[in-house]
């Protein structure tokens, strides 16, 4: 079943999750969550502003830390990449037809 309210919304980065609801509500200062990730505060703030992709890496330890799987991570990314591209190549899309078997 389709949300109509969601309909037509892009899918936000997973950064903007992690920023808005995760760490908040984790109550820790940012340098302490790139700590426990094991990363810079400069690539954290990179994920968290959208700047740079979940990789599957990244994804494994957030799942690990915020007791959630890697998979949604991933989902997440995956959706706003393909939003992301689809908004891109829209033109050129246009103009590829869609082959049916016969």
């Amino acid at each position: 079943m389709t949300n109509n309210l969601l309909a037509g919304l892009a899918p936000a980065h997973p950064g903007e999750f992690l920023r808005e609801d995760v760490f908040p509500a984790l109550n820790k200062p940012m340098a302490e969550f790139a700590r426990l990730l094991g990363t810079s505060r400069t690539t954290l703030y990179a994920i968290m502003n959208g700047d740079q992709a979940v990789t599957s890496d990244m994804a494994c330890k957030i799942g690990k830390l915020t007791g959630t799987a890697p998979e949604m991570w991933m989902n997440l990314q995956q959706a706003y990449d393909l939003r992301q591209s689809e908004t891109r190549l829209a033109d050129e899309l246009k103009k590829i037809p869609t082959l049916e078997a016969a």
